[in-house]
């Protein structure tokens, strides 16, 4: 499809567009593209600046973020006369996710390739100057209307936020809050630890999910009553059954009585009994910790490098309580 055979009322849908004289519609189709996206083809990626903004002829395109653990989180989906990417377009930003067509997908982008706001400025200046006036009267509207919707809806957001947040199965936190929240809240020295149940497959192999979701759930309670106790901190789930603690201004030697503590305290919870031909089931945990930023000054890394102790701990045997540092591990 050529430029000249766009569909002026598909124009006319972006805010950008809408009050345009028809004469300036026809410039702005003029200045647009068309585009042919194979199915699975990526229409933009994460980190890409947003210079066009793209309006779905026919087709269907999905944009979705890839989490840490390699799986993929779908945002949005877009289906014929839906217009993707305006905002970040407006604002000038880099966009968040990727985008992909689900469908041989066919869109119209503007400004067409090789151009850009500035390059049709040159051109038609009044023009462009009621589409950038139509862009701040857009974010302006947007604006006002997220704040509307949060203020009319504050606790169902509140909510959402921590549900967003909250690992079902034990009431936890999710790994996900250090990035989002936890990371900028970091005051030296913290304090990381991380446990992992020893012979936990053992449990659930011969007692069922049931009986490995209830110890869990013990855990959990563990790690949670810790924290009250402690004044502060944040109970986290990591992985399947891999759990631990964040503690903000936390020494050396409190850190150290904390990460027995909590062994101590998994080795404590009331075995599972005897049933049938099968033993009782005692409980004990490895358990790793560090501290940032003593034991390494970049985060990531002294939690990556935590986690690595942490298995290769269990990996070799039960109730052990190892201490990580950059240091000690080069």
């Amino acid at each position: 499809m050529s430029a000249a055979a766009i569909d002026p009322a598909l124009i006319r849908k972006s805010e950008l567009f809408s009050n345009l004289r028809q004469d300036e519609i026809d410039f702005v189709i003029s200045f647009s593209d068309t585009l042919s996206l194979p199915k699975k083809e990526l229409l933009f990626s994460c980190g890409e600046k947003a210079s066009h903004f793209y309006i779905l002829i026919n087709g269907e395109i999905r944009v979705y973020k890839k989490n840490s653990d390699g799986s993929e989180e779908e945002m949005a989906r877009f289906t014929s006369g839906d217009i993707i990417g305006e905002f970040d377009f407006v604002r000038g930003a880099e966009y968040d996710a990727d985008a992909e067509a689900k469908k041989n997908s066919l869109l119209i982008v503007f400004p067409g390739f090789g151009h850009t706001l500035d390059s049709l400025a040159q051109k038609v200046p009044h023009m462009v100057c009621d589409i950038q006036l139509n862009a701040i009267m857009m974010m302006t509207g947007r604006i006002k209307s997220i704040r509307k919707l949060i203020l009319e809806n504050m606790s169902w957001v509140k909510e959402l936020h921590r549900r967003a947040y909250e690992d079902s199965g034990t009431g936890l936190w999710k790994q996900v809050l250090i990035n989002d929240e936890i990371k900028d809240a970091l005051n030296d020295p913290t304090t990381l630890i991380m446990l992992k149940p020893d012979r936990f497959k053992i449990l659930v192999d011969t007692r069922g999910h049931g009986a490995g979701d209830e110890a869990m759930i013990r855990i959990a309670a563990i790690l949670k009553n810790f924290c009250r106790r402690f004044g502060q901190g944040w109970p986290l789930r990591f992985k399947s059954n891999e759990v631990g603690v964040i503690i903000n201004n936390c020494d050396y030697d409190v850190a150290e009585k904390a990460a027995a503590e909590l062994a101590v305290s998994i080795a404590s919870m009331e075995p599972v009994p005897a049933q049938d031909a099968l033993p009782e089931f005692t409980f004990s945990a490895t358990v790793a910790w560090a501290r940032w930023a003593n034991d390494d000054p970049e985060w990531d890394s002294l939690f990556q490098g935590t986690y690595t102790a942490l298995l290769n701990a269990w990996h070799t045997g039960n109730e052990k309580i190892v201490h990580y540092s950059k240091e000690n591990a080069s």
